[in-house]
């Protein structure tokens, strides 16, 4: 019974650590499309027609990016010289492919709002990941 008891804490706590880092995640999100929003100058009818399409871009790069870190988990050191070069080989295709939905999207993306406010996307963008990583590391070690 007290076995049993354990496994139901343990999976509780499991489970709340999941929901808080989701719900991080989602803090975040809404962050940066607030951020990107007014950064952007993006209009009601700009945003209705800009965030489904970057979204999808979004989740396209995050997938060609999830599939090469699912390949690389076995280590280089563990793997045989045919293995280190298909690796290579994967690496070289997922970063023309991660070129190619940007050009794909970025096209799409312009004629919603323009070339000058993609400029200040591309901006915001960065500024954005460079305010999350300095709120992860506020003290600049390692910078």
């Amino acid at each position: 019974m007290r076995f049993i008891l354990h496994i139901f804490i343990f999976l509780a706590l499991v489970n709340s650590s999941s929901a808080f880092a989701q719900n991080q995640k989602d803090k975040v999100e809404a962050l940066r499309v607030d951020y990107i929003t007014k950064r952007v100058e993006l209009s009601s009818a700009e945003s209705e027609k800009f965030w489904p399409i970057y979204n999808e871009y979004n989740d396209k790069i995050k997938a060609i990016r999830k599939n090469l870190r699912q390949s690389y988990r076995k280590g280089p050191e563990n793997l045989s010289d045919q293995e280190s070069e298909q690796l290579y080989i994967l690496f070289v295709q997922s970063k023309q492919a991660e070129v190619d939905v940007h050009k794909q999207y970025n096209d799409k993306l312009k004629v919603i709002i323009g070339a000058r406010k993609m400029v200040k996307l591309h901006l915001a963008e960065e500024e954005f990941r460079m305010k999350v990583m300095r709120s992860l590391n506020p003290k600049g070690e390692g910078e």
